[in-house]
């Protein structure tokens, strides 16, 4: 039996040649679609890079005030290469090394070897370094601030979620903000053997665990249980939970004893919900008059959750808005006051379903990984901040307390991601992506950044090599087989970089001598010594290859968040500043920073539909991940496009909203605003807020001139989204903070642009 694995799934391959199919593994309760469009999408061969390419503009004169629309020039690999790395000595002799931004986002494979981050950064490692990015799109917000306030790393709070099993199992009341998403829940980085979170959720509910979904979308709850929908005005979840807080403190139904021993500032918290400290009271109806729900709703929540065995999760999405830390830390301070952390299934969850191993109850297992060496740069940049770097070299900003400033980046060097996809304001980073002297990148097909790129090196798909699936939570090591040959004059990443490496004189570094299999054998021997470490023994690495997968033995675990804390505050503090779960912190209220203070408050969106220059026909854009597709990955792939409305992503639009605006179920529409316009299909749904529509992420960022203007059109949201950090303290992203308005489109769906020119 032949397997794969990734960030969706493992599978086994069934049939050979034009034959071959993915199907679901028999471990797997609820294999992911998205596998359906891997195949095709890697056999696209008009869309495949199938040779070394570059830029026409760039090889006659180093222009880069064309690189968003020039041809290419196809070539072979010696030439390509030797262009790289004489273009990275140039620039590291001439500016130095952090002039290079090594761009990656490490999502392109799930296997432990082929990490592209991983091969890029040990490339450039041995070269003297370069300029990295801090964080993650998916979180930077609590990435910065849950240290603060729990005193651990977002990794370490996420290892400790408490699990999914004790919430099915003890759990009466789940206060879901943002919602528990199938979407988000079948993915995962480094990979995944099973799906397993709507289990969880029927569970509960067949356990008799009542949810809240508070969400501007009904179908952002997967569980089939007993479920009341809150359509919240989007970017508001602060306020409401502001409102159920003052209902707890107003009926004294929080827990001022827990506070006591276990919170630091409370008292201060206090004045600023009863207003002594502004002079507004934070009550439900004060709350109801932000988020759009009702007073007497928002009172019969609140007495519910101290009624009741609660846990109050909240979603990664809410943090990727303007001042994203506010509902994280909000929602810790709501648990607080009812006193239930620590205890089994209740207290408070960030992150369930936003991923599936969030809250999984298995061990952990810390797997090796290749090594990246020691980047003797320490320049580095939040990881959504790159276009404000590439457009303002040596400008200063704030993060995470400290004054930096912008290096001046004259190479950028993209492996396994695709910012033209997750970056925010595209129109903005086209701008930006002309300033650097050169961009290289190493991808599978012609995307947005290819298409943007002076240098581009043709790579492999995961399932044209052999690598290792190994997730530090999840029960099974997957050999992942090479199924297909590779398209064209495809290399694998590692094979670029150490071609790269020799030319460099930093080969015997790179490689330490080591072949492909080596590496693979290395990273199984490293995995047996870990499996020794948690008591059982991995079999033979031939043997582990043949049978393709091995779950391990006695992985079931439950955990619960902040428990030892909670048994013995003194003698396991937290690594706080008090020690204690920081309501005010007194360090981040030091910084002084207007749009992150001290502890968690209602601070108003730089965009929303309660703002004063909102328009009556302005809706709410929300942009999360697509059912069809991990992020931008397959788009081309048969399964994302069989959900295309008209060739276009699908707007998710409520019928009063479509009805309002001449528009029917499957019209072609155009979503606009200050920051560009794009195309989308209409589905008409009542599972939406009337002032909101969804439009997921990834469709191939596509912008071509209709009429003298740009268009986006193929449905890409980020066209529209707001290039802007979340705060001072992060940086983070927001992308679900943009307001647009939608109209009919009259006019013929372009063709897409397809694949550059050659000559």
């Amino acid at each position: 039996m032949r397997y794969t694995a990734a960030h969706w799934g493992t599978y086994r391959a069934v049939g050979e040649g034009e034959t071959l199919r993915l199907e679901g593994i028999e471990q797997d309760p609820a294999p992911s679609r998205i596998a359906d469009g891997w195949i095709d999408a890697v056999r696209d061969a008009g869309l495949r890079v199938k040779k070394p390419a570059i830029r026409r503009g760039w090889l006659e004169n180093r222009s880069t005030s064309d690189r968003c629309n020039d041809s290419y020039v196809e070539t072979d690999w010696d030439t390509a290469l030797d262009l790289v790395a004489a273009e990275l000595d140039r620039i590291r002799m001439t500016h130095g090394n952090e002039a290079i931004f090594a761009g990656s986002y490490g999502w392109s494979s799930a296997g432990r070897f082929h990490h592209a981050q991983s091969q890029l950064r040990r490339f450039l490692n041995t070269i003297g370094g370069f300029t990295y990015s801090r964080n993650t799109y998916s979180h930077a917000a609590a990435e910065v601030l849950l240290p603060y306030i729990v005193g651990m790393p977002q990794r370490a709070f996420q290892d400790n979620m408490t699990s999914l099993a004790l919430v099915a199992e003890h759990c009466e009341l789940l206060v879901a903000f943002g919602g528990i998403s199938a979407n988000t829940a079948q993915v995962t980085s480094s990979g995944t053997s099973t799906h397993e979170v709507e289990y969880w959720m029927d569970r509960a509910g067949k356990n008799g665990m009542a949810a809240v979904n508070i969400s501007p979308r009904r179908p952002d709850f997967c569980g089939t249980g007993p479920t009341e929908w809150l359509p919240i005005r989007p970017n508001t979840d602060t306020a409401l939970m502001l409102g159920l807080a003052h209902e707890l403190y107003r009926n004294n139904r929080h827990d001022r004893a827990f506070l006591t021993r276990y919170c630091h500032g409370w008292e201060t918290f206090e004045s600023y919900l009863t207003g002594a400290s502004d002079g507004i009271e934070k009550t439900a109806e004060w709350a109801s008059g932000i988020c759009d729900i009702e007073a007497e709703t928002i009172a019969g929540l609140a007495a519910r959750m101290a009624q009741s065995k609660t846990m109050v999760s909240v979603a990664w999405s809410l943090q990727r808005g303007d001042h994203g830390e506010q509902p994280i830390w909000m929602g810790l301070t709501l648990a607080a006051m009812l006193g239930q952390i620590g205890r089994p299934g209740t207290g408070f969850g960030f992150g369930y379903a936003s991923t599936t191993p969030v809250g999984r109850p298995k061990k952990l297992m810390n797997w090796p990984s290749f090594p990246q060496g020691q980047n003797p740069v320490s320049q580095a940049i939040p990881v959504a901040r790159i276009s404000d770097m590439l457009l303002h070299p040596a400008a200063e900003y704030r993060y995470d307390g400290e004054h930096q400033t912008y290096p001046d980046i004259r190479l950028v060097y993209w492996v396994g991601g695709n910012p033209f996809h997750h970056h925010q304001d595209l129109y903005r980073l086209e701008k930006a992506w002309t300033r650097p002297e050169t961009v290289i990148v190493n991808e599978q097909w012609w995307t947005a950044t290819a298409r943007r790129a002076d240098i581009v090196l043709p790579a492999t798909s995961p399932l044209e090599r052999t690598d290792i699936m190994m997730n530090r939570r999840d029960p099974c090591l997957v050999w992942m087989d090479k199924l297909v040959e590779p398209l064209g004059e495809a290399r694998d990443d590692h094979d670029i970089f150490r071609a790269l490496a020799e030319r460099l004189g930093t080969l015997a570094e790179f490689s330490q001598g080591k072949s492909k299999d080596d590496w693979i054998r290395q990273l199984w021997q490293e995995a047996g010594d870990v499996a020794r470490q948690n008591g059982f023994e991995l079999p033979d690495f031939d043997a582990f290859r043949e049978t393709g997968i091995f779950e391990c033995p006695d992985t079931d675990e439950d955990r619960i968040q902040l428990e030892s804390f909670i048994k013995d505050p003194a003698g396991a503090p937290l690594q706080t500043e008090s020690g204690k779960i920081e309501i005010v912190s007194d360090r981040i209220g030091s910084f002084g920073l207007p749009d992150c203070p001290a502890h968690p408050q209602w601070i108003e969106p730089v965009e929303w539909l309660g703002h004063s220059a909102a328009a009556k026909d302005d809706l709410h854009l929300i942009s999360g991940q697509p059912a069809t597709r991990l992020h931008g990955q397959l788009d081309n792939g048969s399964f994302s496009r069989s959900k295309k409305v008209r060739g276009c992503e699908a707007l998710y639009i409520h019928p009063e909203a479509a009805k309002a605006r001449g528009i029917a179920d499957s019209d072609l529409v155009c979503l606009f605003n200050a920051r560009g316009r794009c195309l989308a299909g209409a589905v008409l749904t009542d599972g939406i807020r009337p002032d909101t529509v969804a439009l997921a992420a990834g469709a191939w960022f596509d912008p071509q001139t209709i009429d003298g203007e740009p268009v986006e059109v193929s449905g890409n949201p980020n066209v529209l989204t707001i290039d802007k950090g979340c705060s001072e303290l992060s940086q983070g992203n927001i992308a679900h903070t943009s307001l647009v308005k939608v109209m009919r489109w009259d006019g013929p769906k372009p063709p897409a642009g397809g694949v550059p020119r050659k000559r």
